[in-house]
């Protein structure tokens, strides 16, 4: 099938392959195995939440091709860097031509409703993401949500997690979203953490890409293989 036929409600492939990454970023699966005596422990480790903790890309982009639709658009490979790890008022600019700041701000609670019907039908956690966020309670490293989604999505997928972070930032809270590493920034500020001994967990281009700008070591995970164990968390 044309890149340009994408059916609405389809995810696009390789949209986190290894390939994709910068080359100082490190790609992991999930790792078995208890963590290492002596390893470096980090000040804290930063989440990002759609694709990483939840998978819930998939039915961000089957919000995204509806309301795309609607406006007359289709939606392909060429479009996922402007949907997936976006912000939504990002996504809305892009679908729009131009983009008018009333009709972003009109395609945006359109996008964020569409999104949160389907969240409310149920998420899939993913695997490994209890056992982690367990592990680092057990071991005291303070945790970070860095969403891209609005705080109204991130309330509707926080209990699904069953953790208390020390930091919850949604896609309000600062003045730029992801690239810019803002929103890693501002999540170790509030942690009084040093960025670069921060270890941020992303799965898509743009979180990498944040999450690098502002100096933190990156582990790169999929919904599909999972998150690593304690010991990947590891400055080394």
């Amino acid at each position: 099938m044309p890149p340009d036929s994408l059916p609405s409600g389809s995810v696009p492939s390789g949209s986190t392959s290894p390939g994709s990454v910068p080359p100082d970023v490190i790609a992991l699966a999930a790792v078995p195995g208890d963590p290492v005596p002596g390893d470096p422990v980090p000040d804290a480790v930063l989440f990002d939440m759609d694709g990483t903790l939840v998978d819930t890309e998939g039915l961000w982009w089957e919000a995204t091709a509806d309301v795309a639709a609607s406006l007359g658009r289709t939606l392909g490979p060429a479009d996922e860097p402007y949907v997936l790890g976006r912000t939504v008022e990002d996504t809305a600019a892009h679908l729009l031509t131009p983009p008018a700041s009333d009709a972003v701000e009109a395609v945006a609670e359109r996008l964020t409703e569409s999104f949160a019907d389907r969240i409310r039908q149920g998420v899939r956690v993913i695997p490994g993401a209890a056992e982690l966020l367990q592990a680092l309670t057990t071991q005291a490293i303070p945790t970070a949500l860095v969403s891209a989604s609005p705080r109204s999505i991130v309330e509707l997928v926080l209990p699904s997690l069953g953790h208390s972070f020390a930091v919850v930032l949604a896609a309000e809270d600062t003045p730029r979203g992801k690239p810019h590493p803002d929103p890693y920034l501002e999540a170790a500020r509030l942690l009084e953490a040093d960025p670069r001994r921060c270890v941020a967990v992303e799965d898509s281009p743009t979180g990498i890409a944040a999450a690098t700008a502002a100096g933190c070591k990156v582990l790169v995970v999929s919904p599909s293989a999972g998150l690593p164990d304690l010991h990947a968390m590891s400055l080394s």
